[in-house]
């Protein structure tokens, strides 16, 4: 690949490559040297607005289940282990939906692009969202819940590439948290939402439908503010539009500059790496992605049903405890500020930890204070326990979700992300038939018995066969 310079000092790059150079290695090379400046963190943030609502669709399942079963719609737990008419069927087909978006759709960002591929998402959400607030059915709810679960999985998959293909080598941990840190600010708005109007009625609609609908009407606002978000330069370069990559970077490369004060560095040399490595998704089935590959599966699926039997299960599992509705939402509107808490604190140290470590650590205290909660019955010591295992959860998501998009290479990392992050939506999907299945029968303690069991996994999983991805280039990690 040849460069010019220009007038700045930056090197531009021109479509006349060299054979035997990855196309995109000159201009990662120029990404990863930026400083990190506000110019950045903004673009973090706009991409992290649309997943606000994906995540406070995620979050208001547990919230408007109780609203969902003082209508009469849903019920609580169903004879039949896959029950239709209750609430686990329910969190079961929002799943469903995120594994068809992530499984069959994940190709379309590699493909198309990350920002059509954005936008197209969040709009597809904003639609199903607002039909399924007016179904009067359970199969009309389930339905169009489905559906909709298409889009956010789609959307989530894609969110995760984008942030990692942005920005510098040394700023990926800690914008993944940032990232998360916007999401999930989602959380507490969902809770207290959910508080006040699940038990309403509001202009002759039952609360969790108003619910619903106020995040599908956001949505649509975040839309025209993330039009400003550029594609991924990376994946621009690694398509073969080379000037279209350069021209993105060199308004970066202005900005940070400026924003800095500071000239540049020069970029790292860009590794040069045989043509046919270029890596084609059937080159998943070999070394090292082989290995990555069923090791992130058995991890997803496992961390998956301990996260969200937990997070969706909330105000049931306080109910269990003998707990009030309305004080169980309010009580879990509590528990639901650590999970913007959980991001905030990691970006102190995201990039500072070994991710594999940091998963590892997040599971076991995931397990030691699942068990505890268990046992408990007084109030403080259990929205106690329950912060410390929200904020546990969401370390495990911040360093997962920068983990597995570090550990393929960029011309297949959507699709390789959404392939392993599929086997989450499996597990979540059978979380909600698994967790009403183990409280039916054991209680709470026993709930937390079998979130133990897949947790341990994720340990043994990411820390003994996870590599180490902290502070390496994303070319390297894909050599």
């Amino acid at each position: 690949m040849q460069q010019t310079v220009t007038a700045g000092g930056s090197p531009r790059v021109t479509p006349n490559v060299r054979v035997g150079v990855d196309l995109g290695a000159e201009i990662s090379a120029r990404m990863d040297r930026l400083p990190i400046t506000r110019h950045l963190w903004m673009l973090v943030f706009l991409l992290s607005l649309g997943g606000f609502f994906e995540i406070y669709d995620l979050i208001f399942t547990g919230y408007i289940a109780p609203g969902m079963a003082k209508s009469g719609l849903l019920q609580t737990t169903t004879q039949a282990f896959f029950g239709f008419t209750g609430i686990a069927a329910f969190i079961a087909a929002t799943f469903a939906g995120l594994f068809v978006g992530t499984f069959g759709f994940g190709w379309m960002p590699d493909r198309y692009g990350r920002r059509a591929v954005f936008t197209f998402s969040l709009l597809w959400y904003s639609v199903g969202s607002t039909i399924m607030a007016f179904q009067r059915t359970p199969e009309g709810v389930l339905l169009w819940r489905f559906i909709t679960g298409i889009g956010v999985g789609l959307e989530i998959v894609t969110i995760d590439t984008y942030v990692t293909e942005l920005v510098p080598q040394q700023m990926r941990g800690r914008a993944i948290a940032f990232n998360q840190v916007v999401m999930f600010a989602a959380a507490p708005v969902a809770a207290i939402l959910s508080w006040q109007l699940v038990p309403q009625t509001v202009f002759g609609l039952d609360g969790w439908r108003v619910v619903v609908l106020a995040g599908s009407a956001g949505a649509v606002v975040v839309w025209f503010i993330r039009r400003a978000v550029p594609e991924s330069p990376r994946w621009l370069a690694i398509r073969g539009d080379l000037e279209t990559s350069d021209r993105i970077v060199r308004k970066m490369e202005s900005i940070v500059e400026r924003q800095s004060g500071v000239p540049l560095p020069p970029p790292a040399q860009a590794a040069e790496e045989p043509v046919h490595r270029r890596v084609s998704l059937a080159e998943l089935g070999r070394a090292p992605y082989r290995s990555r590959v069923v090791m992130l599966i058995v991890f997803n699926f496992c961390q998956a049903i301990g996260y969200y039997g937990f997070a969706n299960w909330v105000p049931t599992l306080l109910i269990g405890q003998g707990i009030t509705v309305t004080k169980s939402l309010l009580y879990s509107f509590i528990i639901a500020f650590a999970m913007p808490a959980g991001p905030m604190l990691a970006m102190l140290y995201a990039d500072k930890i070994q991710r594999k470590y940091l998963i590892v650590g997040g599971a076991l205290a995931v397990v030691v204070c699942g068990l505890a909660f268990g046992q408990v019955k007084a109030v403080v010591p259990l929205i106690i326990l329950g912060v410390l295992i929200s904020l546990a959860g969401q370390t495990i998501s911040v360093s997962f979700h920068a983990y597995q998009s570090e550990l393929f290479p960029t011309a297949v990392r959507c699709r390789a992300s959404g392939i392993v992050y599929s086997a989450s939506r499996i597990g979540a999907m059978m979380s909600g038939f698994i967790i009403a299945a183990l409280l039916k029968d054991f209680g709470v303690a026993g709930v937390f018995t079998g979130i133990t069991a897949f947790m341990l996994v994720v340990a043994v999983a990411i820390g003994v066969f996870g590599p180490k991805t902290n502070g390496v280039r994303l070319e390297e990690l894909s050599r």
